[in-house]
């Protein structure tokens, strides 16, 4: 249980990315403070995890483009515990198609209120516990930051809004490390291109493929979720900023 007694907060942890983080860490033995859209959507992942690992998974609704419900998530989780130890910004609004004009002025701001402002806010909300850690950290999961470092597909199908918000998380990312790291605060980010969603309840979140990695296999969700552990274990006089990572 390597990380037994770590307070973990995740957002956008109904399903994909986030749902395996959340699910990962509960493993590792941390406890684990999810939120989705719908605390029922929450509360599907913390049902479908396997073993005592259940019982460290603690679910939350919170819509990401709302500001009270942040604030209330930010209070909920003050209420079970006087510390969080990692914040993981990994909740975001997709928004599908290239034409600007398709989509629909609350479709848009809703796409970058939930990015850009949630993270914002979250990062707010939850500075004051995790000031009371030991060993703060945050983790913001910003994606490709323009299309030059996506897959043809992942550009393609994505509308304007939503690289827009991811630029403006990247920005405030670079300038929140710039400006917490005196207080003892680590942020660092992950830029990936398309990957795996593969799923920890299944096998292939092992990553065990005797015959090697195919040529044209995506980067996987375990080895996204290693990155970040790995970071989080470092001494805390080690800062990493970022993991960029090239599309296969």
């Amino acid at each position: 249980m390597k990380f037994e007694n770590l307070r973990v907060v995740v957002t956008g942890a109904s399903r994909y990315f986030g749902r395996a983080l959340a699910v990962g860490f509960a493993h590792l033995g941390a406890e684990v403070y999810v939120s989705a859209r719908t605390v029922e959507a929450a509360e599907r992942t913390r049902t479908e995890v396997m073993g005592s690992a259940r019982d460290r998974i603690h679910a939350f609704g919170c819509d990401l483009s709302k500001p009270a419900e942040i604030r209330e998530f930010a209070a909920r989780v003050g209420e079970r515990t006087d510390r969080v130890d990692l914040l993981v910004n990994n909740g975001a609004r997709w928004l599908d198609g290239m034409d600007l004009e398709a989509a629909s002025d609350a479709e848009i701001v809703e796409t970058i209120e939930s990015t850009a402002g949630g993270t914002v806010l979250m990062v707010k909300h939850f500075l004051p516990l995790l000031r009371g850690s030991l060993r703060p950290d945050i983790v913001n999961m910003v994606a490709v930051r323009d299309a030059e470092g996506a897959s043809a597909a992942a550009a393609g199908a994505a509308h304007e809004a939503f690289w827009a918000a991811k630029s403006a998380q990247a920005g405030f990312a670079d300038i929140l490390a710039r400006r917490l790291r005196p207080s003892g605060v680590r942020v660092f980010s992950l830029f990936p291109p398309d990957f795996s969603t593969s799923d920890p309840r299944f096998a292939e979140w092992d990553g065990s493929n005797p015959d090697g990695i195919a040529p044209d296999e995506k980067l996987t969700t375990q080895a996204l979720f290693e990155c970040i552990v790995y970071a989080v274990e470092q001494p805390r006089d080690c800062f990493i900023r970022s993991f960029h990572f090239e599309p296969r």
